[in-house]
This record gives structure tokens, C-alpha cells and sequence, in this order.
């Protein structure tokens, strides 16, 4: 093949691939107002989350009790047995409402009652801006493929994390925020941190406290895992004043303990025992 022809190939092969380029943007840009980009509003910057409505007695003097059910929207959870985690624990977090608001004396607000997708850090803020005595989120766990393991499991925050999530969370909150009604404007950075960690010291305390009482409570009523109480440093629970447990109740994974957490009775059963350790732990609280 002559050199002269080969040059005027190769010449020809790059001209039709920029045709080609320059034809695929202007497709694009066709494409663009036809509906093939999906454009939607952003929040506006600095809105605040809507909080949900707190049921119960008026007097704000009650304790209140967040029930968060974990997962939603677009992210169903874990998955077996025909169940996804989403549905099942807005199910144990609606059961739990009802049975603390037919007991008395107690306010409750659902960080979510329908299916929607809420970031882990929205859920721990709504249980603070509401001024939550007791914050519980609500989980169901997965074995995978083991379909035999099976437990409840009570989660707190890991105190060995606590010096460091102190430093960042007084970095955020100092000059802005109330830690345990004590205001940070004003206290050096140093000086924050040691609240803040103190509280979080005392908030983890109390969790734990509140966590073995559902362990006794549930005996007889619950399915635990031969090692119920547990911590480590899940995001929802940094909260760094409000009393924070992650519940995990069962293995959805299971389809015995899946199918029993979803069953009415199944549900009542949980409420029964989450509703009598939280009174038991007012009430110590109150004597103290």
C-alpha cells in the first residue's frame, strides 16, 4: 500500500471519529431537554430537618423516648426469610410507641412512622433537638447464609472511642450548643472537650444501665444472644448527652426469629419487655 494512502486513510479513520464525538455531544444536549436528565431541588442550605410530633401527656416535664426504626426509603436493611430489616423494625418501633403511650406518663416521637430514608446522623440529631431522655434505635441483624444463629443484641457506644469523637464533637458544638443544659459559648476548646466528655461518659453509663434491664425484663419474653450487651462505636449512637442504644432484635436472617419479630405477637412480646426496663429505668432515675 503507497505511503501517500496510508497517510490519507489514517487522516480519514481520525476525521470520523471526531464527527463522531462532536455528533454523540450534540446528542446529548438534544437529550438533555427530552427529559433523559433528571434534575430536582436542593434544601436549602442551613433548613433544618422537620422533626416529628411527640405523642403522650403535654407536660414536657415527662421523659421522652425516641424509638428510631433503623433503615428506610431507599435502603432496605438486611434482607431474609421474605422480610427486609426496614419493615420489620418500623413494625417493633410502632408496637413499642403503643405500649408506652397505653402505659402512661411517658412521651414518645418516631424518628421515622412511614418509609423513608433518614442519614444516621439526622436520627441521633432529632432525638437532640427534641431533648430526648432515651434514645433507641431499633435493628434486626443477618448470619448471611447461617440460617441457625440466632439473639437479640443490646449495642452502646464503645468508650474507647470517646476521647477523641469528645474533641470533634466540642469542636462542632462550641459557641453553638447546650451539652446536659451547660452552654459552651465561651469555654475554651479544652474546656469543651472535657464536657463533652464527661457527658458522654454519663450518657454511655446510663445506656448501660438502661440496656441490662432489657436483658432481665426480656428473659422469658426475648430470644438473646448468649452475649447481649455489647459496644462499639456505631454511628447513630454518638450523641453526646442523650442516654443511646442500638437494638438489635433478632437475625432477620432466620426465618423462625424473622417471622416472630413480624407476628403481632412476636411484636407485643418486645414492646412488652422494652416498655417495663424503660419505667424501671425512669423510675430509678427519678429516685436519684
Amino acid at each position: 500500500m503507497p505511503t501517500r494512502f496510508r497517510l490519507y486513510l489514517i487522516l480519514a479513520v481520525v476525521v470520523a471519529l471526531a464527527g463522531a464525538v462532536l455528533a454523540f455531544g450534540a446528542h446529548r444536549q438534544r437529550m438533555a431537554g427530552h427529559g433523559y436528565v433528571v434534575r430536582f431541588e436542593l434544601p436549602q442550605a442551613g433548613k433544618r430537618i422537620g422533626l416529628p410530633a411527640i405523642k403522650g401527656p403535654q407536660d414536657p416535664a415527662r421523659p421522652l423516648v425516641v424509638i428510631d426504626a433503623g433503615h428506610g426509603g431507599h435502603d432496605p436493611g438486611a434482607a431474609g426469610a421474605d422480610f427486609q430489616e426496614k419493615t420489620l423494625t418500623l413494625g417493633l418501633a410502632r408496637a413499642l410507641r403503643d405500649r408506652l403511650l397505653a402505659g402512661g406518663g411517658i412521651r414518645v416521637a418516631l424518628t421515622r412512622d412511614d418509609d423513608r430514608f433518614l442519614a444516621l446522623a439526622e436520627r441521633r440529631e432529632i432525638a437532640r433537638a427534641l431533648g430526648a431522655s432515651v434514645f433507641l434505635s431499633i435493628h434486626a441483624d443477618s448470619a448471611g447464609d447461617d440460617l441457625n444463629i440466632a439473639g437479640a443484641t443490646l449495642y452502646t457506644l464503645a468508650s474507647r472511642a470517646s476521647d477523641a469523637l469528645a474533641a470533634q464533637v466540642a469542636a462542632r458544638e462550641n459557641h453553638a450548643d447546650r451539652i446536659n443544659g451547660v452552654t459552651l459559648d465561651g469555654q475554651s476548646d479544652a474546656v469543651s472537650a472535657i464536657l463533652v466528655e464527661l457527658s458522654q461518659r454519663r450518657a454511655r453509663e446510663e445506656a448501660g444501665a438502661l440496656a441490662r434491664l432489657i436483658v432481665r425484663e426480656g428473659e422469658g419474653r426475648l430470644a438473646f444472644h448468649p452475649s447481649p450487651h455489647r459496644s462499639a462505636a456505631f454511628a447513630v449512637l454518638k450523641s453526646p448527652d442523650v442516654p443511646s442504644l442500638l437494638f438489635e432484635a433478632g437475625y432477620i436472617s432466620n426465618p423462625d426469629e424473622a417471622r416472630r419479630l413480624a407476628s403481632p405477637e412476636g411484636q407485643a412480646g418486645f414492646a412488652e419487655a422494652v416498655d417495663k426496663a424503660i419505667r424501671i429505668y425512669f423510675a430509678r432515675q427519678a429516685g436519684n
